[in-house]
This record gives structure tokens, C-alpha cells and sequence, in this order.
């Protein structure tokens, strides 16, 4: 993984001294909060209903076992002993004091953290494919041209105040692990005749307007990439709305003048960008990729896991948390943060430690935070799987129910968020304890549900094969039901059943949803095969009655 040079940390030290400034301003009175909002903002410091919230940036996801401490350490100090996994590979604390933020920011920095765009009109957190440099199916390992891109965009003076934020995700795998095409611009990386590139993907998104994003360029060559995305970014700042918060997104700039007149803009661009001599020396990517070398893994006589004494759990848990390796002998594990009646994508310090002291033990000190908010332990030997798997049951952390009805996606909602309109929370546990029968979720097989709180869908609600949205209906809490979303390679977006519901009848709803689809289902078809097979009427008089 990437490591701070002395620049990197010399950046992230100053802003950290820079904010404390802020914040002392702030608190003696020398900032009004109109002021100082755009500066808590750029930090990742959100004042929500109760508290400050800050979020901090794991790019791409991927962090080590120090790192791990050190956000554990912080919600044991300064939270209240726990934090929440986010659709953005980051992490959220809900309960900080404002006086506390320079001195966690600067605890962060000590172990090569921060907040910075995390927030803001702004490029964000660069996210990838969380079994990148594990999965068989890569033509490359993403996160070397992720990292070359996050710095690329950290303080980038053309881009730190863009029309609205802006959100790339980079994959080099046809199977799509982090909803690639629901982003403001989304990369897959490929090779054409044995030469590395890309296919560019631009005007993805959710929220009040959701889009899923079009091909706009079939293969740039790496040697271009960067070129090409200081193009695409370049015509979205001279041309993104500023003029109306909801118009804003790139996406509603490419609805409005069409991809085909975007992509010849691009083009344009690239070419007067090309003149300029932008793209990193190899020498730089050589340095990055370097980073991310394999681990030293085993290859001679690496024994299996032994069988003798499995139990159905542990082989449940194999079965549907454990993914294949591309190195023989490997495994990639998926801790799941969806315990029955939990709150999907907390952790609490304990249990983060613990997942650090496994990534330590079994995983050559590696973790990855997924876009569904769960942890992975991305080199584990097979060999060590029991020991991997009892020690999550100690922790509480071994629920075997990785893309079933349970590993449910949700945003914090109204107990936190000021912009929701209803509570995620309390609905994910109430499903969760209503498919808690492991059986059940098993025969229901991969079934992906997914809450927001809001239109602004930070629950990828529309990408839901079960999806749930929440409303306010006349000061009350309503749920609407969407199906038949995905965020995968093959994405569709989600449509609305029809009227609402309150929250324990959108759990009756759900319920009738999949007993139906145990009634007309294919053999090997699953839920969202049999609704694109028959539609929303094959289901609606389920739904309604």
C-alpha cells in the first residue's frame, strides 16, 4: 500500500495546523459559522442534529493495522466507542467536539490520515474495487492508478471548487465491485492488444436524479489517462451549473447538452491538455506501483484448511464470506458489519482492533473498507481460516450473510443526519431481525437491500435490488419501495412500486416481495432475474393485495 513521502506529510501537517487556527477563530468568536463552514467542510467536519460528524478518508479504501488502531483509538477518546463504514470506503464519527477536531486530525496525520475532501465541491475520496490486488478477473491491480489520481486531485488548484462534489471509482475487472458506473466519471481499466488502458465512463449518480453514467471514450491508453481526466473535468468546471444546487451534478450537464457533444468538448480539451505535458512521468508510476507489489506470499507446500472438525457455521461462513484468490492457497475474506439487529456499518473500538490485530496476524497487515460497508482481510491463507473465523465469532463479527437479505446497506438517517427525512436505522434492524433465520437468507440467495434516509440516496437506494427510500408524508415517516436496482456491472437503477408505507409495512411488504419470488422463480434465477423476467406487475400484487 502507499506510503507518505515527506511531502505528503508535510501537507497534511500544515492543513492540520492551518484548521487548528480555524478552529481557535471559530471558537472565540472571530468566525461566524457562515464563515467558518466552508473551511469545516473542506475538512471533513459536518455539523449534523446532534454533533459534529467527521469523516475521514481511507483512499481506496485500503489501510493497515496501525492505521486501523488509530480509528479505533479515536472512537474510544473522542466518540462514543464506536464509528461508522461508509458507501465511500471511509469512516464517519457521529458524536465529535469541535475543540477535539485539530487534535484528532493531528492524531490521524501520525499515522498517514486525514479529512481532506472529504467534503466539499470538490473531487472526493477516489474509491475501487476492494478485492483489487486479490481478484483473479483484474487485468491489473486499480489501486497504484487510484493513488496516482488522489494525488493528482488533492489541492487541485483548478478543481477544489467545482460546480458540486465529484466522485471517480477505478476497477480493472469486467465484474463490477464498486458500482463504477454510478459515479461522476468511472474508469475500468483494460488492455487492447497487450497496451494498458481504459474505458471511460462519465455522468453516473444517485440522489434526487439518479443516472447511470455513459461510455464516452471505448479506450484511452494509460499513458493518457490523466490527460484525458484533467479534459473531462475541465469542460464539467467551464460548463456545470452553479446557478441551482440541483442542476449542478455533471450528470445533469450531459442530460442537458447530450454525451456526444460532452465527448467532442473532451476531445477538444485533450488534445490543448496533451500540449501541456501533464501526464506523470513513468518514473513517478513506476514508485507508486512499486507500493503495491504482492505480498510475500507462500507458494510451496501451503496446506488447506483443516475439515475435520468444521462445523456447518464455520462452513456456512466459507461458503458465503470467503472468495477466491488469484495465489493458490489464498483466500479474500469479508467480515460482514451486519449482525442481526446491528446497525449496518458500525464497529465498535473493540471490534476495530481486533480486525486489526487479524489483518496483522493473517493478511500481511492489510484491510479494505467496502463500498457496502463492510471489511475485508484481502490475503488470508486458507490454512488460517478457522483461526480467522473463531476470532470473529469472539468479536461478534462473523455473521455469514455477505450480498443476502441482511447485509443491508443504510445510511444513518434521521437519528443523525440533518438533511434525512426518516430513520434508516431502526428499519435495517427490524428487517434484519425479520430474515435473521440464516436458512431463510441462504434459500433467498444474493439479494441486495439498500436504505436511505433522504433523496440524496447516500444509502444507494436506487441501486438496490431491494430498495427503500425515506419520506416525509405530511410530517410523518413514509418508506417507498423501489425494485430491481443494481449497482453491479449489470447496473439498472430501481423503480417505485407505488405508494408507500409506514416502517413495520415496508418490512410486511419486503416479506411479500421475496415469498412471491420463492414462488415463481427459476431454478438457479435470482430475485433480481425473476423481477427483470417479470417485471414490476409480477410483483405488485404481492406488494399491495
Amino acid at each position: 500500500m502507499y506510503k507518505y513521502d515527506h511531502y505528503d506529510q508535510a501537507m497534511v501537517d500544515t492543513r492540520v495546523a492551518e484548521f487548528r487556527d480555524q478552529v481557535e477563530r471559530r471558537l472565540a468568536g472571530q468566525l461566524t459559522e457562515d464563515q467558518f463552514k466552508p473551511l469545516r467542510l473542506m475538512n471533513g467536519l459536518y455539523l449534523q442534529l446532534h454533533a459534529y460528524m467527521l469523516r475521514v478518508a481511507i483512499p481506496y479504501g485500503t489501510l493497515d493495522a496501525r492505521q486501523m488502531r488509530m480509528l479505533a483509538h479515536i472512537a474510544r477518546t473522542y466518540d462514543r466507542g464506536y464509528a461508522h463504514f461508509t458507501t465511500r470506503q471511509n469512516i464517519q464519527f457521529n458524536w465529535i467536539k469541535l475543540a477535539d477536531t485539530p487534535d484528532i486530525l493531528a492524531e490521524l496525520a501520525t499515522t498517514e490520515m486525514h479529512a481532506i475532501q472529504t467534503s466539499g465541491n470538490c473531487i472526493r475520496n477516489i474509491s475501487s474495487d476492494q478485492f483489487a490486488g486479490a481478484a483473479a478477473d483484474e487485468v491489473t491491480d486499480p489501486r497504484p492508478w487510484a493513488e496516482l489520481i488522489r494525488q493528482w486531485s488533492t489541492f487541485h488548484p483548478e478543481f477544489t471548487y467545482l460546480p458540486r462534489k465529484f466522485k471517480i471509482a477505478v476497477i480493472a475487472a469486467d465484474e463490477d465491485r464498486a458500482a463504477m458506473r454510478l459515479h461522476d466519471i468511472g474508469i475500468r481499466l483494460t488492455k487492447r492488444d497487450g497496451v494498458l488502458g481504459a474505458t471511460i465512463f462519465v455522468g453516473g449518480g444517485m440522489g434526487r436524479t439518479p443516472m447511470i453514467s455513459t461510455e464516452i471514450k471505448d479506450f484511452v491508453t494509460a499513458d493518457d489517462l490523466m490527460s484525458y481526466l484533467e479534459a473531462c473535468l475541465r469542460v464539467y468546471n467551464r460548463y456545470g451549473r452553479r446557478d441551482n444546487i440541483y442542476k449542478a451534478r455533471i450528470k445533469i450537464l450531459i442530460h442537458e447538452i447530450g454525451a456526444t457533444d460532452y465527448a467532442r468538448q473532451v476531445e477538444e480539451e485533450f488534445a490543448a491538455v496533451k500540449a501541456l505535458a501533464l501526464d506523470p512521468p513513468a518514473a513517478e508510476l513506476a514508485r507508486i506501483t512499486a507500493m503495491f507489489a504482492a505480498p510475500a506470499f507462500e507458494t510451496d507446500g501451503l496446506p488447506a484448511h483443516d475439515d475435520t472438525d468444521a462445523s456447518p457455521a464455520f462452513d456456512h461462513w466459507v461458503g458465503q464470506n470467503v472468495r477466491d484468490h488469484k495465489q493458490p492457497g489464498y483466500a479474500v475474506v469479508t467480515i460482514s458489519l451486519k449482525p442481526a439487529g446491528g446497525i449496518p456499518g458500525d464497529a465498535s473500538a473493540e471490534q476495530i482492533d481486533v480486525m486489526a490485530n487479524l489483518a496483522e496476524r493473517y493478511s500481511f497487515d492489510e484491510l479494505r473498507v467496502t463500498h457496502a460497508q463492510n471489511i475485508v482481510l484481502p490475503h488470508v491463507r486458507r490454512a488460517d481460516l478457522p483461526a480467522v473465523w473463531q476470532a470473529l465469532v469472539d468479536a461478534g463479527l462473523a455473521e455469514a450473510n455477505l450480498d443476502l437479505i441482511t447485509d443491508i446497506i443504510a445510511c444513518p438517517g434521521l437519528d443523525y443526519c440533518s438533511l434525512a427525512n426518516a430513520r434508516s436505522i431502526p428499519l435495517a434492524q427490524k428487517i434484519g431481525a425479520r430474515f435473521a433465520d440464516p436458512a431463510r437468507q441462504r434459500d433467498l440467495g444474493e439479494l441486495k437491500l439498500k436504505i436511505s434516509g433522504c433523496i440524496n440516496a447516500c444509502g444507494h437506494h436506487h441501486a438496490g435490488h431491494i430498495g427503500i427510500l425515506g419520506v416525509d408524508k405530511k410530517g410523518r415517516e413514509n418508506f417507498q419501495l423501489l425494485l430491481g436496482g443494481s449497482g453491479a456491472e449489470d447496473v439498472s437503477l430501481g423503480k417505485i412500486a407505488g405508494p408507500g408505507f409506514s416502517e413495520d409495512g415496508v418490512v410486511d411488504a419486503i416479506e411479500r416481495v421475496t415469498d412471491r419470488y420463492l414462488d415463481v422463480r427459476h431454478e438457479g434465477e435470482r430475485f433480481l432475474d425473476t423481477y427483470r423476467r417479470l417485471g414490476m406487475e409480477g410483483f405488485k400484487e404481492a406488494i399491495y393485495g
